[in-house]
């Protein structure tokens, strides 16, 4: 069986039957505000420290291991 629209319509009543259900859903779905962010009001972050003023020194020492890697892989490619 086929559906059958006519010309100067633009959408088929089943289009505008699902574009109507949808546009409920999404209203009902914007209604909930009581959902909590995951941040603010989780566990997770309980028992960590904030980050100390000598994070800079692992930083420096983590590039400079990275560059010991790579220039021992260079010296040894050119061997």
């Amino acid at each position: 069986m086929a559906l059958f629209i006519r010309q100067d319509e633009e959408r088929s009543e089943l289009q505008q039957q699902i574009a109507a259900e949808l546009q409920r859903k999404a209203k009902e779905n914007s209604k909930i505000s009581d959902i909590p962010d995951g941040v603010d009001d989780s566990q997770y972050i309980k028992g960590t420290k904030t980050t100390t003023s000598l994070a800079w020194v692992w930083a420096v020492i983590f590039i400079a291991f990275v560059g010991v890697i790579i220039w021992l892989v260079v010296i040894s490619l050119n061997k």
